[in-house]
């Protein structure tokens, strides 16, 4: 029985495949764990191969089988109706594992066998009666797949505010690499925030800091540091040094020393995949700079 087993990893594509080949599952905001099971000796690695056994100790238990197994799937926490990464990390923080979920997706190791060259579909048929037999509940649970139009569920998916899907080939063996035959779709979420601040590089920005408006508020919102080139970058700095102002603008004050404080007269584009749990932007991207007196 392999100690850990490198994780198969999804390719980014923009668009879910469709067609009988595959299956297409939500794809959950959390952490990526191995439970590799061998009577009482339980573990939980991280994709890094990391054992946190200790963080994640309840959903080890949980998985009650007496023999063997390697399952792979993702630790995730439910707020507000859909899987939310910032409060997985607020419990981990505090070491409470009272909201923690697992969702099993596939079946790597069963008693003596290694399942990784069966077909994806027949891992994931294992799994379920694995879980059904043994009557493995919360905080464990299977990952239910939808068969047929990937985009469909991928829209579907959008207007919930998930994260995204995985399509998986079912005819496809499991592999410690990124792979073609998992894809991940991601739903990307835009909006136009005012540009309060940025830190300065050698010839343009190294990052803009932004906000929203409440009302009469302006609210600090994080900052992004990725998405233009230094051509692009150089345009920022020109745009944004005819406008320094000695003062931050926010209504609630906020400590950055590297940052020259601006009027809230230009506005960001923005992708970003969520707002985290303390009102902030995360995985933000640059998208275009303009003018004006739009709202975020």
């Amino acid at each position: 029985m392999p100690v850990f087993i490198g994780p198969q990893l999804a390719t980014l594509k923009m668009k879910a495949p469709s067609g009988s080949r595959w299956i297409h599952e939500v794809k959950y905001d959390g952490y990526r764990i191995q439970l590799r099971i061998d009577g009482d000796d339980r573990r939980a690695y991280t994709r890094n191969g990391y054992n946190w056994i200790s963080r994640f100790s309840r959903i080890a238990a949980a998985f009650d089988i007496e023999g063997q197994a390697i399952v792979d799937g993702e630790v995730v926490v439910i707020h507000e109706g859909r899987t939310n990464f910032s409060e997985l990390q607020a419990d981990l923080g505090r070491g409470d594992q009272d909201r923690l979920i697992y969702f099993a997706f596939d079946l790597l190791w069963l008693d003596g066998k290694d399942l990784r060259k069966e077909p994806q579909i027949e891992r994931k048929k294992l799994l379920k009666k694995l879980i059904e037999d043994h009557k493995i509940e919360d905080p464990i649970f299977f990952s239910e797949h939808h068969e047929g139009d990937g985009q469909a569920l991928f829209v579907a998916a959008g207007k919930l505010n998930y994260e995204g899907i995985v399509s998986k080939r079912v005819d496809a063996p499991y592999r410690s690499d990124r792979v073609e035959a998992w894809q991940k779709i991601k739903v990307v979420q835009k909006g136009t925030f005012p540009v309060v601040g940025f830190i300065k590089d050698p010839s343009g920005v190294a990052a803009l800091y932004l906000g929203r408006r409440e009302g009469k508020d302006l609210i600090y919102m994080g900052k992004v540091g990725t998405g233009w080139d230094r051509t692009t970058s150089a345009q920022i700095r020109k745009a944004l040094d005819t406008v320094v102002s000695p003062k931050q603008k926010l209504t609630r004050a906020i400590r950055k020393p590297k940052a020259t404080w601006v009027e809230p007269k230009f506005y960001a584009d923005i992708e970003y995949r969520d707002i985290t749990s303390e009102g902030l932007l995360r995985a933000s991207s640059f998208k275009g700079l303009s003018k004006g007196t739009r709202r975020s």
